[in-house]
């Protein structure tokens, strides 16, 4: 074309050209970069697994220019999740970074509703762990060793069968008790179960005086596992259940405390013993497991 070898018009155009570029694209996109938005910083270091409080993070403007997405913007959308990763002082917050819930390995802590506890003892030896092959959700027995009361070897019957709910190593974080996969990995130093508070007395009480061996019982499906500890419970029921009193039968004589004097009555009750020590409660219950052992009285899971 002729027209594109007249100089004049090249330098037309290109002068055309410049002027929409300068006047026309130029402010527009100052005009996009130059635009805030509202996000969330964070004010305080934040580990993973911790849950967001409102002095932890706060709003601030930026340039929306080339910002990431899914940034969070409103403070109120923050405050109450956990932290799925370590968040450092004016760390921007993302949606991904952010959990309903607590992070997994510390989600059993925040399951608990009173029925139940969770209690720590110590693997004092490679062997008495299991050789570090405990995992959470395994039911193990706890095996005492040289019993303080009569030096013997027992398996107390609040203990026969405990579900595992933690395998911590001395850094304080979880082991991974899976296979190894090529790192060397931490060995467990302390077990956490979940028990009654009756279980939870003699573990304490074990834990100071006496050699804990643990025995693994049943690695399966959750339904398995049930079966074990509903046993447990069981037996945990009857062997704290209170004694029923007898009824008076007619013509025997009337309760002695009627006829006695109120004073004479506070002074023997203040002398009564608040309760059981937990040792005198594990005699009793080793008693009861044998004879629950010697009559067979096992979970359907573990005959099967």
């Amino acid at each position: 074309m002729s027209i594109f070898k007249n100089r004049t018009v090249i330098g037309v155009i290109c002068i055309l050209l410049a002027l929409v570029i300068c006047f026309g694209i130029t402010p527009l996109f100052n005009q996009s970069i130059s635009q805030k938005a509202e996000i969330v910083r964070v004010t305080k270091d934040i580990h993973a697994g911790e849950l967001i409080t409102k002095d932890m993070v706060t709003t601030t403007e930026v340039g929306s220019y080339n910002l990431p997405s899914g940034l969070m913007t409103a403070k109120d959308n923050v405050v109450g999740k956990y932290a799925k990763a370590d968040l450092a002082v004016g760390d921007y917050i993302l949606a991904a970074k952010l959990s309903d819930a607590p992070a997994a390995e510390n989600a059993y802590l925040y399951n608990l509703d009173g029925t139940k506890q969770a209690i720590s003892v110590t693997i004092k030896s490679f062997a008495t762990g299991l050789s570090g092959k405990l995992q959470s959700g395994d039911i193990v027995s706890v095996i005492v060793a040289d019993y303080p009361e009569d030096g013997e070897t027992t398996i107390p019957a609040e203990l026969q069968y405990v579900e595992i709910i933690s395998v911590t190593a001395s850094t304080g974080y979880d082991a991974n008790t899976g296979e190894a996969t090529g790192e060397e990995k931490e060995l467990p130093s302390t077990v956490t179960f979940l028990v009654l508070p009756e279980q939870a007395k003699v573990l304490a009480e074990l834990e100071q005086v006496a050699k804990l061996h643990l025995a693994l019982v049943y690695r399966g499906t959750a339904d398995g596992a049930k079966q074990f500890i509903e046993a447990q419970d069981a037996l945990i029921e009857e062997l704290y259940a209170e004694p029923e009193e007898d009824p008076i039968e007619e013509g025997e004589a009337a309760d002695p405390a009627a006829a006695t004097p109120e004073s004479e009555v506070t002074g023997r009750i203040s002398e009564r013993p608040a309760s059981f020590s937990v040792t005198q409660r594990s005699r009793r219950s080793r008693m009861t497991a044998a004879v629950c052992w010697r009559s067979g009285a096992a979970p359907a899971a573990e005959r099967r």
